[in-house]
């Protein structure tokens, strides 16, 4: 399919003509603005030696560009209604594979080493809204890609990206920023989908750390730690932490980890940056 193949009237005949309804269930906005995928493609930083797993292809505006550019491109669509068209409108790029499949529910490292062997492996897709966070704690948890660049809710890639003590600071942002270096790269606003969301989507990238902080072992605890934190935000990080450790630990001896992390006993959690968060939880261990 060429770019005109895309646009707003053209995906409106192709859906009437195979009679598929937009699923709001399953988050589906089509692009109809194809520069977006070319921006996407440009800025992910992918090349002919990569191998890309695209997670909801929708019609293959993005797959198309990616075709274009990278080694080999292995799309997983949960939509049995798509592949179809899928499969004429990428007929040509020899490069591409389409897959039916919930990547929530496959092996993702499994699955790359099969299907495209030997590349390094990268991910570029518009994530459906409604599974992003699910979908991103499996890519990361697949350690296996260089980069993953997404496209998600503008709110989400704030999320991802926000700086501790912000509004917008997560156990999420924790959990993103342990694992990668996470960059903004660009707004798109709804009228580059059809249908149109009510929010503005961005574009982010995620250069994964080639290092972990901590050991395999002592990263269960640093995420218990990191949840406690921020599973109360208006409490103090001392009454969160008694919250959840409280039956094996006495609220003085919280108190006293705290002090002797160099806290104040006042301070709250969302405070926190991971080098903090890493020593904290380093007096938790065993409990």
């Amino acid at each position: 399919m060429s770019k005109s193949d895309y646009g707003a009237m053209a995906v409106r005949e192709l859906l009437k003509e195979h009679d598929i309804r937009v699923s709001k269930s399953m988050g589906q906005n089509f692009l109809i603005d194809l520069n977006i995928p070319e921006k996407i493609v440009r800025l992910s930083g992918i090349n002919s030696s990569c191998g890309v797993l695209e997670v909801g292809p929708g019609l293959g505006a993005l797959t198309l560009a990616i075709s274009r550019v990278a080694g080999r491109v292995t799309a997983v669509e949960i939509d049995g209604r798509l592949l179809p068209i899928l499969r004429k409108s990428l007929a040509d790029s020899e490069n591409v594979e389409i897959l039916q499949g919930d990547i929530l529910k496959l092996n993702i490292a499994e699955l790359v080493n099969e299907k495209m062997p030997g590349m390094p492996y990268h991910v570029c897709a518009n994530l459906p809204y409604s599974i992003t966070t699910p979908t991103l704690t499996a890519l990361i948890n697949a350690q296996t890609f260089g980069t993953i660049t997404v496209m998600v809710q503008r709110e989400v890639a704030r999320r991802i990206c926000a700086a501790p003590g912000s509004p917008d600071y997560s156990a999420f942002s924790v959990f993103i920023n342990y694992h990668a270096e996470p960059t903004i790269l660009f707004d798109v606003p709804p009228e580059c989908f059809m249908p149109r969301p009510e929010v503005y989507s961005s574009v982010v990238t995620m250069k994964m750390r080639s290092q972990r902080l901590l050991k395999p072992e002592d990263e269960a605890v640093f995420f218990r730690v990191v949840r406690a934190a921020f599973g109360q935000r208006r409490k103090t990080l001392v009454n969160s932490l008694h919250s959840v450790f409280g039956n094996k630990m006495k609220k003085a001896e919280i108190e006293e980890i705290v002090s002797d992390c160099g806290f104040d006993k006042r301070i709250r959690g969302e405070t926190l940056d991971i080098d903090e968060f890493a020593r904290l939880s380093a007096f938790f261990s065993g409990s």
